[in-house]
């Protein structure tokens, strides 16, 4: 999705609804604007390491995978899904979960919470996020 995208279609009880979606190819940022008039720009590596699939989250409270060396991953696709989500294609394969509306506002919103709980998490476990 190379440039700017916008749904016109009516919300389906979401609470946040997307004005525009664009994504930065070279920088590697995926742009959001919602109707209450928050914008985001997410990471390709934040958003690969939040993944909700269960790979990454697990099928349960307390399961969530902590995904290292993806410092470098990229998007290379975006799909919508339906009216209420959106699909990412990542570079290293991982194309599972769905991001909802919901849910990108949520990772906009917690962004610096989820981040540091993050690069914690990593550092506990002495892993990086490079893949070297």
């Amino acid at each position: 999705m190379a440039s700017e995208e916008r749904f016109v279609s009516e919300p389906t009880g979401t609470g946040r609804w997307p004005e525009a979606i664009r994504l930065q190819r070279v920088e590697q940022l995926l742009h959001i604007r919602f109707d209450d008039g928050m914008e985001f720009a997410l990471s390709a590596e934040y958003l690969r390491v939040e993944s909700p699939s269960a790979e990454v989250q697990g099928h349960g409270p307390g399961q969530k995978r902590i995904v290292a060396g993806k410092a470098a991953v990229a998007i290379i696709g975006v799909e919508p899904v339906g009216n209420y989500a959106v699909r990412l294609r990542f570079d290293d394969g991982h194309d599972t979960g769905l991001y909802t509306w919901t849910y990108l506002y949520e990772l906009g919103r917690d962004r610096g919470e989820k981040w540091q709980a993050y690069l914690n998490a990593l550092g506990e476990r002495g892993l990086s996020r490079s893949s070297t």
